[in-house]
């Protein structure tokens, strides 16, 4: 493993500890609590590492290591506030939104995998859409305005395919995890379970994944 992964690496670890204690104050809470460190703290680290440490693996462009170095950083941000908060805020979903318009126009599709822009912008818009719609009859929450927001921004990014990859990966990788949760009686079948982390982690595999996957 190159150096630059490793420092990257550390940095994520660093930035993920720094994120879940952020999310534990940002946005405040109702109540003006402060959450103590938990199991939420080693996954944001964890997945922080992972992430960052695996941008100069995946991406040997200066540019691209600086725009997905960026990109997930951010994301790091928003799996922590929505393990604490249930929130993904505008703040951070919308500016993904911007860059990934100003990308398109700039390289492409994604810089990830070239293909149609019109194809991109097709996918990123309406497969949240589809999938709010078809979450309404589950209750308020089941898919929120965040995840829209996210999806919508990393669609631009990832391009079109990639987008409907990390759906399912993210729906894949949800599915698994409840299920073991349940067989451990860690929750029960009314428990909340925030989706967004899920697709968090599925849209990040999706855009590391060789060009042309």
């Amino acid at each position: 493993m190159e150096p630059l992964a490793i420092a990257l690496g550390v940095l994520g670890a660093v930035w993920g500890v720094a994120a879940d204690r952020i999310s534990a104050r940002w946005p405040a809470h109702e109540d003006g609590s402060v959450r103590r460190v938990d199991w939420r703290t080693p996954i944001v680290a964890i997945f922080g590492a992972v992430a960052l440490a695996a941008v100069p693996i995946r991406f040997g462009d200066a540019t691209e290591r600086a725009l997905f170095g960026a990109v997930f950083a951010a994301l790091i941000l928003l799996i922590a506030t929505d393990l604490d908060q249930r929130l993904l805020p505008d703040v951070v979903t919308l500016p993904l939104f911007v860059v990934g318009l100003a990308v398109l126009v700039w390289g492409g599709d994604s810089l990830v995998n070239r293909q149609s822009p019109w194809l991109a912008i097709a996918v990123a818009i309406g497969l949240p859409l589809l999938l709010y719609v078809c979450s309404l009859p589950f209750g308020e929450g089941a898919f929120g305005g965040g995840d829209v927001k996210f999806l919508a921004g990393i669609g631009l990014l990832i391009g079109g395919l990639r987008l409907v990859l990390a759906v399912f990966a993210g729906v894949l990788l949800s599915g698994v995890v409840i299920a073991a949760l349940l067989v451990a009686r860690r929750i029960t079948l009314k428990s909340y379970i925030p989706f967004g982390p899920f697709l968090i982690i599925g849209a990040v595999w999706i855009a590391l994944l060789p060009a042309g996957s």
